[in-house]
């Protein structure tokens, strides 16, 4: 037996995302979250609902300006079945507005010149 091991406290707190999600997979409630759904923070009076850590930090992005999920992932750098969970939790509690994503007139996945623009633009940034 080796005497090297691994421990947590050696990179510090480690939180898996089933812990945070709370070993959910799928948001509650009846919101469909695509990847280019739009989510926007919601104006609320007062403080709000009591939030953990994780949807604290994930509403402060959403804050920040209304944009797709996908990119909100890769911003909170979350896989995004957790994600998916945390926006459900967040919409629940009527802190933040999801946005079904635009389609085409013909009802196809058509996309947005502006929103192919903003990808490309964002894409030269990388």
């Amino acid at each position: 037996m080796s005497d090297e091991h691994w421990y947590e406290d050696e990179t510090g707190q480690l939180v898996r995302p089933y812990t945070v999600t709370r070993g959910r997979t799928r948001p509650s409630g009846a919101h469909a979250i695509d990847l280019m759904s739009q989510v926007s923070a919601v104006e609320t009076e007062g403080p709000g609902p009591d939030i953990d850590h994780a949807r604290a930090a994930l509403l402060d992005l959403v804050r920040r300006g209304r944009r797709p999920v996908v990119e909100l992932a890769a911003d909170a750098d979350l896989p995004l079945t957790v994600l998916r969970v945390l926006l459900g939790d967040l919409a629940e509690a009527g802190l933040i507005r999801i946005d079904a994503p635009r389609r085409s007139p013909a009802g196809g996945p058509g996309a947005d010149p502006g929103l192919l623009r903003e990808i490309v633009a964002r894409l030269r940034e990388i």
